[in-house]
């Protein structure tokens, strides 16, 4: 089992401790789950009560927050981060598939495979493919000709990389994504839909990761671009064309349009739906099940169906609420009118 004092933790993570920093760590857990002798985290005010309750030996906190605790506390700038870097300490990532090519593998006599490549059972392999240096791709994959993987990419069983597709370095791709299918792009004429070739690629930069059977178009023409550092949950689609930003992050079941332009840092909140041809600008934030039918501003929080900055959107959604009881009082205002003209009348 491995142990680390408190103090050598807070050395490794650039933090300070206050309390006893010869105390020994031997895990990491959430704050409601950790045990005597494990260390956690507190990001969220929310969980400030769990605190009190927390069995846990010491606690991760940033620079400015107060706390009444007995707890032993390392300060850093980002707890979150803190928390993560200690937790890889004691949970190192294994060694799942062991440099080598699996006897069932199909690998192309014109593929230039790397240093130290790992290419599991039944993966296959095109003709003028390139798979980067200590890069993992396991049972099932296919990779079609003239496809490029990057150095420490990891490729989870059963992806598909179509034809002409890039994949930058230390890429993670999660089961059954598919990478470069086509666009849907067809010519109606005649009552009959034509089919458009899809002639463009796709290219991911470094860095990004994709969920299990998420699915990115190719170009019709050109390129879908995913830039450096953004990270796609399950089941995201992006349609041909579509260029996001560095650093994006996308929750399960986003849909992106065709030819939308995604700017950097933006979040896009689960099952948000765009139409095709707009931009979402930097920064830009999406609340869940939001549909987005035009462009939205750097920096704007938007929410609802369709997409409205957030502040009128629960300004809507608050009057919304209120119908019901509004048209009870209408009707009996209603009532109230009718009586005085009938008494007018009279």
């Amino acid at each position: 089992m491995k142990q680390f004092t408190l103090q050598e933790l807070a050395e490794k993570i650039g933090g300070q401790v206050e309390g006893d920093g010869s105390l020994l760590i031997s895990g990491a857990a959430p704050i409601d789950s950790a045990q005597p002798g494990q260390i956690t985290f507190l990001a969220n005010p929310r969980y400030r009560d769990h605190l009190h309750k927390s069995r846990a030996s010491a606690v991760i906190v940033d620079q400015k927050t107060t706390v009444e605790t007995s707890h032993a506390l390392i300060r850093v700038s980002d707890p979150y981060y803190g928390f993560l870097q200690i937790f890889l300490l004691f949970n190192p990532r294994k060694e799942l598939l062991p440099p080598g090519i699996h006897p069932t593998a199909v690998v192309h006599p014109e593929a230039r495979i790397g240093q130290e490549v790992a290419i599991g059972a039944h993966v296959v392999i095109g003709k003028g493919c390139r798979i980067g240096d200590r890069s993992k791709i396991f049972p099932g994959c296919v990779i079609l000709d003239g496809s490029e993987i990057g150095e420490d990419c990891t490729l989870y069983p059963l992806v598909s990389i179509r034809e002409e597709c890039r994949v930058g370095n230390r890429v993670i791709i999660h089961n059954g994504a598919v990478i470069g299918s086509d666009g849907f792009g067809f010519a109606p004429h005649g009552g009959v839909y034509h089919k458009i070739p899809q002639i463009g690629r796709v290219i991911i930069e470094d860095d990004v990761e994709i969920g299990a059977n998420c699915t990115i178009d190719r170009a019709t023409m050109g390129e879908t671009i995913i830039r450096r550092g953004t990270k796609l949950d399950n089941l995201v689609h992006i349609a041909h064309n579509v260029e996001v930003g560095e650093w994006t992050v996308m929750a399960a079941q986003v849909g992106i349009s065709g030819s939308t332009k995604i700017g950097h840092h933006v979040m896009l909140g689960g099952q948000v739906g765009t139409v095709g041809h707009i931009r979402i600008g930097d920064y830009a934030q999406v609340g869940a099940q939001s549909g987005v039918s035009k462009a939205v501003p750097d920096r704007e929080v938007v929410f609802g169906y369709p997409a409205r900055p957030i502040m009128r959107a629960k300004r809507i959604e608050a009057a919304v609420n209120q119908l019901p009881e509004l048209v009870k009082r209408i009707r009996e205002l209603e009532k109230k009118l009718a009586a005085l003209e009938d008494s007018a009348s009279d």
